[in-house]
Order: structure tokens, then sequence, then C-alpha cells
């Protein structure tokens, strides 16, 4: 079994989701969201690092997965999102974990099939992918897509390392 924890990086609001894989199958553990506050960007960046720190430490996940920096429309909202993935990343590396990073639209479709996918469709796959009774909130959902993402790229890893020693390490 793998455990997964997928981020959503906000600056003021900052996604969490983790599950547990094993083979093909995906279960949920938790999800929420930090809510980020404080007067300035350093108090907001501290208390991302703290508190992923301190949900590191309680559910104790293998793996670490976090959205890709997109262009936002304004540059300062960019720079923002850019310094909180930045203390979400310090985290997992200070806690021994390596990063992957997923682009939105991958995101989207590896768990939508579409990576137009809106905000909706997201919450209802991620629901129906992890059998939920309840929606959960969006920037949660998002963020357990991001660790679904992870899982799903990681098991197509592994049927790639399985084809590629039942052919004496070749590929075709």
């Amino acid at each position: 079994m793998t455990r997964i924890l997928g981020i959503d990086p906000g600056s003021r609001l900052t996604g969490y989701g983790v599950i547990d894989c094993e083979g093909s199958q995906s279960r949920y553990v938790t999800s929420g969201c930090l809510q980020v506050t404080g007067d300035t960007l350093p108090e907001k960046l501290g208390l991302i690092f703290r508190e992923l720190n301190e949900l590191i430490g309680e559910f104790s996940p293998a793996q670490f997965a976090i959205e890709s920096v997109f262009m936002h429309r304004n540059a300062g909202s960019a720079l923002k999102l850019g310094q909180a993935r930045g203390a979400a990343i310090c985290a997992a590396v200070t806690s021994g974990l390596s990063v992957a990073e997923y682009a939105p639209r991958e995101i989207k479709q590896a768990v939508v099939g579409k990576g137009g996918a809106d905000k909706e469709q997201v919450q209802h796959m991620v629901r129906v992918l992890l059998n939920l009774s309840d929606t959960p909130q969006a920037d949660a959902a998002d963020a357990l897509a991001i660790a679904l993402c992870h899982s799903f790229q990681n098991r197509a890893l592994q049927r790639v390392d399985a084809a590629t020693k039942l052919r004496g390490g070749r590929l075709r």
C-alpha cells in the first residue's frame, strides 16, 4: 500500500487530500483545506509550511504530489501561487518526500478524461473514483484529484517496467 498526499496550493486556501493506493484500488483517507491567514505574505507562507509539516507527520505519506505552476492573467497572483507552492514543496522535502508535479490539464485528463474539465466535473469524478458519500469542497477535491493523478501515473510506470522486463529490458 502506498499513501499519497496531494496538494492544491493557494495563497488564501490550500487544499490537501490523502489517499491509500494498492494495485488498481484507491481509498480515501482524509482531505480538507488550510485557511491561509496572516497579515503578511511571509506569515502566510510560514503557516502553509507548518500546517503541511503537521499533516505529513500525522498521516505519514510515502509520496507527495502538487499542481505545477500555470500562468494567471495577473502576474501578482501567479507569483503568490508560486510562493505558496514553494512553501508546500519545502515542507515535503524537509520531511524526506520526493515531489511530483502535474499540470492542471494533465490532472483533469487523468481524473475526468478531459483536460478542459470544470471544477464540478472534477469534484464529481473524485467522489465517484473514491466512492465518497459527499462531494468534497472544490480545493480539497482538486488535491484529491492530484493524488489520484499521481497514483495513475505510478500504475502506468509499473506496467511499463513489467513489460520491459518481459521483453528482456527492451522497449519496442
